[in-house]
């Protein structure tokens, strides 16, 4: 790889672009002979809309935090991308080829702040690393973050892939047709009520989701509080296209075990059923499967000679290849779900407590319209306060 930055150009996001004009502006500007970690570091820092400058920002390290350290001032209108590239130092030189190497990884054809944010985080030595220490940056924990958001761009790249396949659906997916519910088709349909006061718990279950391991949320609730509603809100904002990036075009199919089971007449026979299902699910990573009762999965369908569905499904939670949400008491959770450790470890539980008076009055006053309409009544605020 050549010292010079020509041969990237064509390769280099916008943000990467003027990042390294940064890099170069601030080398010149402290009379350095070269370009270093540093100065890469300080450049990305400086283009704050990038998505290295974020993920920095968001564990305390800016521009300014930087300069202070280092005792320098940089002007961020100082940019002279005229003059020709100074010489790179050999660390640099490294930091970008391994960026590249790990674009090229990711099958991007792209090389970002992304990248090369992660290249100087495997510098150990170098002036960056040295300098983000001194800032008390836990190296391991941004690590972390950037391998996280290095999963979901793979998401959205398979799903690019799959896009470009020819796939019939409702064809290939003949089981879930039967026995599964679309509810993010109910949402964009306009055919589930609307979910009101609890976006803090579906917050919660999509960052959960959007994690890169241990990414099944559990709902556990006492019964009547909600549970099914909350993954409805969660189908409403799919539909709305209110998620991050990488759940976008996601389906999140309610899967009906009970109707699986039902009219079984052979052992084995709600097992093939189950197994079909899973495959369908491994096959389009854009599938969310929802379980309600999920302690049903213990012992569901089990004969003599055969599995129940708990011990079918643990295989393809445990390798990743299936995202599930779940839903249960805490009774049925205590007996059943935690008993079982395999089963248990694969899930991140989010706890639905009951809504307060006050959540309750809002979500009766923000259904009151489809009430007044299926009864044909008109439903006042005293009797809104009554029924609270």
């Amino acid at each position: 790889m050549s010292e010079n930055f020509g041969e990237f150009v064509t390769r280099l996001t916008e943000n990467a672009r003027v990042s390294l004009q940064h890099a170069e502006s601030i080398a010149r500007s402290q009379n350095s002979s070269y370009i270093g970690t540093e100065h890469i570091l300080l450049g990305v820092l400086a283009q704050g809309s990038s998505v290295a400058a974020k993920l920095l920002a968001d564990v305390g390290v800016t521009l300014k935090k930087a300069e202070s350290a280092l005792n320098i001032k940089y002007d961020l209108d100082d940019i002279q991308p005229q003059h020709s590239v100074k010489t790179l130092s050999e660390t640099a030189v490294l930091t970008l080829r391994l960026a590249y190497e790990k674009a090229q990884e990711l099958h991007q054809d792209f090389l970002g702040t992304e990248h090369i944010l992660y290249s100087l985080l495997n510098q150990k030595n170098a002036q960056a690393t040295n300098l983000l220490v001194k800032l008390s940056l836990d190296i391991d924990t941004i690590a972390a973050e950037l391998e996280d958001y290095f999963q979901r761009q793979r998401f959205e790249f398979e799903y690019v892939l799959r896009q470009n396949k020819p796939n019939d659906s409702k064809i290939k997916n003949k089981v879930l047709s039967k026995y599964g519910h679309d509810l993010t088709g109910k949402a964009a349909d306009d055919s589930l009520d609307p979910v009101i006061g609890r976006d803090q718990e579906i917050d919660r279950i999509i960052t959960i989701l959007s994690r890169r391991t241990k990414n099944n949320p559990l709902l556990i609730g006492e019964p009547g509080v909600g549970k099914t509603a909350v993954v409805e809100g969660l189908a409403q904002r799919i539909a709305a296209e209110e998620v991050p990036d990488h759940m976008l075009d996601m389906r999140l199919i309610q899967l009906d075990l009970a109707s699986m089971v039902a009219g079984t007449k052979y052992r084995g026979e709600f097992e093939d059923r189950l197994k079909k299902a899973l495959k369908e699910i491994q096959s389009d990573q854009r599938t969310i499967v929802f379980i309600d009762e999920l302690h049903i999965l213990v012992g569901a369908g089990a004969a003599e000679g055969s599995m129940d569905a708990a011990n079918i499904i643990k295989p393809a939670l445990a390798r990743g290849e299936i995202r599930l949400i779940g839903a249960t008491t805490f009774d049925e959770y205590r007996k059943h779900i935690e008993k079982d450790p395999a089963l248990d470890r694969r899930f991140q539980t989010v706890t639905l407590k009951e809504p307060s008076l006050e959540q309750t009055r809002q979500i009766i006053s923000g259904l009151k319209s489809h009430y007044e309409d299926h009864h044909g009544v008109e439903l006042s605020s005293e009797i809104i306060d009554q029924a609270v």
